[in-house]
């Protein structure tokens, strides 16, 4: 998916460096795009698919190192379990989380 959105978003810059349209069609676009982010539908399905990908990383990084853990360097279980301890406990009334996002 990020690199869907990457090649979007250059292809995007590609139109707009490249066209001859102008600047008329530079706002025209940078209008779109904003009212596109602004959108509430469009924010709440960006914030619900963070959610979900913050659950699922999390998830996988547990099984993952109950699996593995024996196997990997020190260093790394290390680093794990401190991210165990960091990460253990969600408090679902805090308004932000560690990337600037609501929780909701």
């Amino acid at each position: 998916m990020r690199y869907k959105l990457t090649f979007v978003v250059g292809l995007a810059l590609g139109y707009v460096i490249g066209t001859r349209a102008g600047r008329e069609r530079y706002e025209q676009l940078k209008k779109s795009a904003r009212d596109l982010t602004q959108n509430p539908a469009v924010r709440n399905a960006a914030e619900s698919a963070a959610q979900t990908g913050r659950e699922v990383a999390g998830k996988a990084m547990h099984v993952m190192s109950d699996k593995v853990g024996d196997k990997l360097p020190a260093s790394v279980t290390d680093r794990v379990h401190a991210l165990r301890r960091h990460n253990g406990h969600v408090n679902t009334n805090a308004p932000e989380d560690d990337w600037g996002t609501s929780n909701t």
